[in-house]
């Protein structure tokens, strides 16, 4: 939610594509000879991630949902930005451990390896009090938002491991994997206890994969979208829909900034994709000396 972004970084605010992450121009042929796994592709920002690789020259795109008409679609647009850009669709459900295993198999038969994995796929329901709740309907947000993820990180992982691995051979920068967060994951909102929960766990996801895996080169990154009028954050109460201002393309093109190489010292991080790049990398000192940007409970000795 753009307009309460200064609680967190005091930077100028984004909400569209700007110069510094436009994968047209300053990030063009950023994502060269790469191959990029996108889940939850279909529609919205997933879609809109899909696009800006291309158009920053993705060798290869494997691109899942659950609707396979809408995967079409996106197939569609990416073929649009880059004719050069290889790109498969498959249908798949993140919860479904066999499905994203089988999908992230048969990107690396199709294209030889992963270089990016982007945990895209989310769910929100309707916001209602823990006493009010459906047990299945409160589950679901975790079984989509953590679970879901969970299994990309997994299957996707190992191949990761092995570009970051052989471009680090090559004095270049890869295995970059990242995962949708909110900034709701930063408050206590009645009725979203589900989603709120499931995207604060997925911050320490964050931090518990680039713990295990920071010595095998791998860069992950749990970020914040923006306020985006999708069909997931229009299932938000109305009077939260003022918030929904900022376009799809602002958190693709962050994606494509991230796996440049540009952000890897902000590896295990929440970013929010409304702040300024250079503004970020000019607190880089900062942010590290004191350990930022990261889950801790501070206490008075």
């Amino acid at each position: 939610m753009s307009s309460i972004e200064t609680q967190f970084l005091d930077l100028t605010a984004h909400h569209t594509r700007y110069d510094a992450i436009d994968p047209a121009s300053a990030l063009k042929d950023s994502a060269a000879d790469k191959v990029v796994f996108i889940a939850g592709a279909s529609r919205g920002i997933g879609q809109a991630t899909a696009v800006a690789f291309a158009q920053a020259g993705a060798r290869a795109l494997y691109l899942t949902a659950r609707s396979e008409d809408a995967l079409k679609e996106t197939r569609a647009l990416v073929e649009k930005a880059n004719p050069d850009t290889q790109c498969a669709i498959s249908v798949c459900d993140v919860t479904s451990a066999e499905q994203v295993a089988a999908a992230a198999a048969d990107c690396v038969t199709r294209f030889g390896g992963i270089d990016v994995a982007d945990a895209n796929a989310g769910y929100l329901g309707p916001w209602v009090k823990i006493g009010e709740s459906d047990p299945e309907g409160w589950w679901w947000n975790w079984e989509v938002n953590v679970k879901g993820a969970y299994h990309l990180i997994r299957f996707a992982l190992p191949h990761l491991i092995e570009s970051a691995r052989r471009r680090a051979d090559e004095g270049r920068s890869g295995g970059h994997l990242i995962l949708l967060s909110s900034i709701g994951a930063q408050f206590v909102m009645p009725g979203a206890s589900d989603y709120q929960t499931a995207k604060h766990a997925i911050n320490r996801l964050c931090e518990f994969v680039q713990s295990d895996h920071g010595e095998d080169r791998i860069k992950c990154f749990a970020i914040h979208p923006g306020g985006v009028a999708t069909d997931l954050g229009l299932n938000m109460p109305e009077h939260m829909h003022e918030y929904l201002v900022d376009s799809p393309e602002l958190a693709a093109c962050f994606a494509v900034w991230l796996c440049s190489g540009k952000a890897d010292w902000a590896a295990g991080r929440y970013l929010s994709v409304n702040w300024d790049v250079s503004e970020l990398a000019g607190m880089k000192d900062e942010i590290l000396r004191d350990d930022l940007l990261v889950n801790r409970m501070r206490v008075r000795a």
